[in-house]
C-alpha cells in the first residue's frame, strides 16, 4: 500500500523528467528533426516504452502516478484501470496492482474476428474507469479509447499518463469538450528545465527546442 503522504507535485515533475532523461527516453535533435506519428517534424521525441526495461525507475514512476491519482481523483473513486493499446497496457497493469483494482485494456480498433471486441477483460456498466496511457500529445488519441469504454455503459472521465506534451493549446479544449480530465507527471517544460540544469544538450540545440516548444505549429509549418 502506498503512503498517503508523498512528494509535492513540482518535485515529482522534476524527478520524473530526470528519470526520463536518464534512461534515454528523451531525444533532442535540431539538425535532423524526428518525424512524429502525424508525419510532422519535431526537434523533440519521447519514448516512454523504454521505461519498462528499468525496474527501479519504472517502479518509482508508477508510485508517483498512483499517488497523483489518489490526490487528484480520490482513493475510492476508481473501480477499474484500463490501458490503451499498446503502450498503455504495462503501465495500466502496474497502476492497477498498486491500487488493488481490476485491469482491462482497450484495442485501437476491433480485432476483426471472434467477438470482434475492443475491450479485453471485464468492465461493468456501474464502474468508474481510469484510462492509463504512456503519454498525451494533443489529446485526440484518448477520445477513441474513452468512447470505447463509455460504450460499455461505464463511466470514464479521467486519463493518467507519465508524460504530457503541454505545448498544443487545443489539447485541453479537446479533452474538456469530451469531459476528460488529464493527470500527468511531467511535460516538455519540466524536461527543458532539467536538461538546462544537467547541460545534457548543447546551447544551440536547447535554443531550437525552446523555439519549437513555444510555437510548435509555426516551427513545423516552416519545415514542411
Amino acid at each position: 500500500m502506498l503512503p498517503s503522504s508523498y512528494l509535492p507535485d513540482n518535485e515529482i515533475a522534476r524527478l520524473s523528467a530526470r528519470m526520463l532523461i536518464e534512461v534515454g527516453a528523451i531525444g533532442f535533435n535540431s539538425n535532423t528533426p524526428y518525424k512524429l506519428a502525424s508525419g510532422l517534424p519535431s526537434p523533440t521525441y519521447v519514448d516512454c516504452r523504454k521505461l519498462i526495461s528499468f525496474p527501479r525507475i519504472r517502479s518509482t514512476l508508477m508510485d508517483f502516478l498512483t499517488i497523483k491519482i489518489f490526490r487528484e481523483i480520490g482513493l475510492e473513486k476508481i473501480n477499474n484501470v484500463a490501458g490503451g493499446e499498446t503502450a498503455g497496457i504495462p503501465f495500466a497493469a502496474l497502476v492497477a496492482e498498486r491500487m488493488g483494482l481490476p485491469m482491462t485494456y482497450v484495442r485501437k480498433k476491433a480485432k476483426g474476428y471472434g467477438k470482434n471486441a475492443r475491450i479485453e477483460g471485464v468492465i461493468k456498466p456501474d464502474q468508474n474507469i481510469l484510462l492509463v496511457e504512456d503519454l498525451a500529445t494533443d489529446g485526440g488519441s484518448k477520445i477513441s479509447f474513452v468512447d470505447a469504454i463509455r460504450q460499455t455503459g461505464a463511466e470514464c472521465n479521467n486519463t493518467a499518463v507519465i508524460f504530457y506534451y503541454d505545448i498544443f493549446p487545443e489539447a485541453q479544449d479537446i479533452l474538456e469538450k469530451n469531459k476528460i480530465k488529464l493527470h500527468y507527471l511531467c511535460s516538455w517544460w519540466d524536461i527543458l528545465e532539467e536538461t538546462k540544469l544537467q547541460k545534457t544538450f548543447s546551447a544551440d540545440t536547447i535554443k531550437e527546442v525552446e523555439s519549437f516548444l513555444h510555437s510548435p505549429r509555426e516551427w513545423q509549418n516552416e519545415r514542411l
